[in-house]
């Protein structure tokens, strides 16, 4: 089958090297603009853009998914199939070229979790599961006909980034398997049930303070969530440190909530509901340290409280 293959971030990385070792065709990768990076601010390739050159795949990096010379550009490569995989929203005037339509691969068990983040959100909301989805795109966000899903469960104390490693591997083999069944004609597309959608919206740096006077519970699982990218904060005087490991503490807190009840060997905080041990840090403009390492040269007071 011809493949027209599109994505930018490393999570998309696995399932384009899973097709371009397979028996289908890459006709074309489309990615994202090269963008400035690093202290220099030179322009980088995207993963995907890297491993297409290396591997000597043609690239296409358009600046709009609406421009009618780009939409015309893929009808002249003749793809049987798009597969998408950590991209931008495709316009109808694109999804509909090919002849076997165009597919998606989404982190998430959908209907739950549709939207830009929801390997963050499915931690956040503490799911105990949760795994990939393969579907056909239509002109909903996340919403098209479901062809394949394989389910995992999500470690107690997994942050989002060793989720979404996970999640990239199990779901190049899902889209591998996908691409097949569609080639061969056995794919069983099924509607998705709109009433059990849940959003998983784009998280802004707003949105990453910790609110202390959440349970100890809900509060590791939004640290985790956010590690290592957003990342949760908290204030501390002037201040900004932002936590990417943690753990619910063996004992509850009593103290008010962002309260400093240990700053020993370990840092741990009361919440409203118990209390969690801050494992891993950082201060603006420092590296990510331990709490250990980090609480021998920052001094921190039992019963100060972090806003």
């Amino acid at each position: 089958m011809k493949i027209l293959f599109m994505g930018t971030s490393a999570f998309a990385v696995p399932s384009l090297q899973m097709l371009a070792a397979s028996e289908h065709e890459i006709a074309a990768v489309v990615t994202g603009m090269d963008k400035p990076a690093g202290r220099g601010r030179k322009p980088a390739q995207s993963p995907v853009r890297k491993f297409a050159v290396e591997h000597s795949i043609a690239v296409m990096q358009p600046a709009s998914m609406r421009d009618p010379w780009f939409a015309e550009s893929l009808r002249k490569l003749r793809p049987e199939l798009i597969v998408v995989v950590a991209f931008r929203i495709l316009p109808p005037s694109v999804f509909t070229i090919p002849s076997f339509g165009s597919i998606n691969l989404h982190g998430s068990l959908l209907p739950k979790y549709r939207g830009a983040a929801p390997i963050n959100w499915a931690i956040i909301r503490g799911e105990k599961e949760t795994g990939v989805t393969t579907f056909f795109l239509e002109e909903g966000i996340d919403t098209g006909r479901i062809l394949m899903q394989k389910k995992v469960a999500i470690g107690e104390d997994e942050t989002a980034g060793e989720l979404h490693d996970r999640l990239a591997v199990l779901g190049a083999g899902v889209v591998l398997e996908t691409v097949m069944a569609i080639a061969a004609k056995r794919a069983e597309p099924r509607n998705q049930d709109d009433v059990a959608a849940t959003p998983a919206p784009k998280i802004f740096r707003k949105d990453c303070r910790i609110d202390w006077n959440a349970g100890a519970e809900p509060v590791h699982n939004f640290i985790r969530g956010l590690s290592p990218k957003p990342g949760a904060f908290f204030g501390r005087g002037g201040s900004i440190l932002k936590v990417y490991r943690s753990k619910v503490a063996p004992t509850g807190g009593t103290r008010p909530a962002g309260t400093v009840v240990e700053a020993g060997d370990r840092l741990v905080v009361s919440c409203g509901d118990g209390a969690v041990m801050l494992t891993e840090l950082q201060q603006e403009g420092k590296n990510i340290m331990n709490a250990g390492d980090f609480l021998r040269g920052t001094s921190i007071p039992i019963g100060e409280r972090f806003n």
